[in-house]
């Protein structure tokens, strides 16, 4: 492995009369040690072989210096560490840690890294659904959504009685003129406008989306696959769909009902709803009047819409009044009285969904899932599920290893910050690749309760010898 280091010292100084002194000389020397865990990680689910699996390689095997699963591996290693972009990799290449993590410390041509640089794995993010003369390497988008649905029912030792399925749209905010790209007026900004879905932390569902169409487009067809394929393994499991009221339409209500997924979903409010709570919303008002304190209650009814609902469906308005003005909330649910309180199904069962935003924050701002930079939107759906796939890992990690740590609600941010940026020194000889890792990391004990517990998960996966 060639290592580009200067010679040249640096003077910084002394102290207790001895000479600072600093240099690029320290030869194979890591600052990413802690992503053994992450190779560790995908061990435990055996997710990056599968996620290679979703590829197509049509190159002339003996040609070939670097496989598809090195570098589907790399790419998404790469983005859980921090590293957005593909010209990160003309140096990571010569990384040792990422040559550890890819499986390959040899190469078929003295000129070549272990790993590849920016322009190998920019054909990989330009693959097609098709491979052709010049695009070699293709893509299975189907394979792809699937994977996500697998990995999150593989997580479960068994059946859930129950599971809730958040939904939400978000902004992309694009910087060129990438195919799609509109202007949308509520995010002010020319975007894409992805579709999330997350069951818990896990995630479901990125998929890229023009933004001059509704929120809601698409999401029948995308939640019935989730459902069916959720239901193969789990027939029994109750299904709740939650959002807000971007989803509150007829279509995917009706296929709710036909398929017996419950659903709480987000109404906005307007006249005739208002007219509903008025009596309520004035007794609130008088009570804060009264005691100066923000007044609750809340109200179930039976209510349809002029023209766009099929059928009248049961509201649950939140009716409050705090700082001297009403704050009303209305939610459309498919649960009964019997089966769930007004109460208790908006403060335990619909508000609980703000937790989504956090995991977008987490995709978006710590794994960067709003690089969509590619012109097409294909190249940037797949960069979309890249980076998704850094979440995935993540996610794993911290539910197989860092459960019951101080890590336990971590951030992927904090989790990489803490436990993957380690700094280390690597020594190779013939029978064992050595990573002395820095003794004052303070998150040491942490890290290895990780590396056990993911050892362990890996030996399980793999069954007995």
């Amino acid at each position: 492995m060639q290592t580009e280091c200067s010679t040249e010292r640096f003077d910084f100084g002394e102290v207790e009369g001895r000479a600072v002194e600093a240099a690029f000389d320290a030869g194979l020397v890591t600052s990413d040690a802690g992503a053994l865990l992450l190779g560790a990680t995908d061990r435990a689910i055996g997710m990056m072989g599968r996620f290679a699996a979703c590829f197509h390689d049509e190159r002339r095997a003996h040609l070939i210096e670097h496989e598809i699963s090195t570098l589907v591996g790399q790419r998404v290693f790469a983005i859980a560490l921090g590293y957005e972009d593909l010209n990160d990799h003309d140096e990571l290449r010569y990384d040792p840690l990422m040559a550890v993590l890819a499986g390959k410390l040899t190469t078929k041509r003295a000129a070549c890294a272990p790993v590849a640089g920016k322009s190998t794995l920019n054909r990989l993010e330009l693959s097609r659904l098709e491979p052709t003369r010049y695009h070699k390497i293709s893509h299975n988008p189907v394979a792809i959504k699937h994977l996500l649905v697998d990995v999150f029912l593989e997580s479960h030792a068994r059946p859930p009685r129950e599971i809730v399925l958040d939904l939400d749209a978000t902004d992309d905010p694009l910087h060129g003129e990438q195919e799609g790209r509109f202007f949308h007026g509520y995010y002010d900004c020319y975007c894409y406008l992805p579709l999330y879905v997350f069951c818990g932390r896990h995630l479901l569902l990125a998929k890229l989306r023009r933004a001059d169409r509704d929120a809601a487009a698409g999401t029948v067809e995308e939640v019935a696959r989730l459902v069916a394929r959720i239901r193969a393994q789990w027939p029994t499991t109750r299904i709740l769909l939650r959002a807000d009221a971007d989803f509150a339409r007829d279509e995917l209500m009706t296929w709710c009902e036909a398929d017996d997924v419950d659903f709480a979903l987000g109404v906005g409010r307007n006249e005739r709803l208002m007219a509903e709570i008025a009596p309520e919303l004035g007794r609130a008002a008088a009570a804060f009047a009264r005691t100066g304190r923000p007044q609750r209650r809340f109200k179930s009814f039976m209510w349809r819409t002029r023209h766009t609902w099929s059928r009248s469906r049961r509201i649950v308005a939140k009716v409050e009044w705090s700082k001297g003005e009403a704050n009303p909330r209305f939610v459309v649910t498919s649960l009964t009285r019997r089966q769930c309180k007004a109460k208790d199904l908006y403060e335990q069962v619909y508000s609980a969904r703000g937790d989504m935003e956090n995991r977008i924050k987490e995709c978006q701002l710590d794994l960067f899932a709003d690089r969509t930079s590619a012109a097409t939107m294909r190249a940037n759906q797949l960069r979309l599920w890249f980076y998704s796939m850094a979440y995935v890992l993540l996610c794993a990690l911290r539910r197989i290893g860092l459960h019951d740590t101080d890590l336990a609600q971590a951030t992927c941010g904090t989790i990489r910050l803490k436990l993957l940026k380690i700094g280390a020194l690597v020594r190779v000889s013939v029978r064992r690749i050595r990573i002395a890792m820095a003794s004052a990391c303070p998150n040491a004990q942490i890290w290895g309760a990780a590396a056990i517990r993911l050892a362990r998960a890996a030996r399980a996966r793999a069954g007995p010898a």
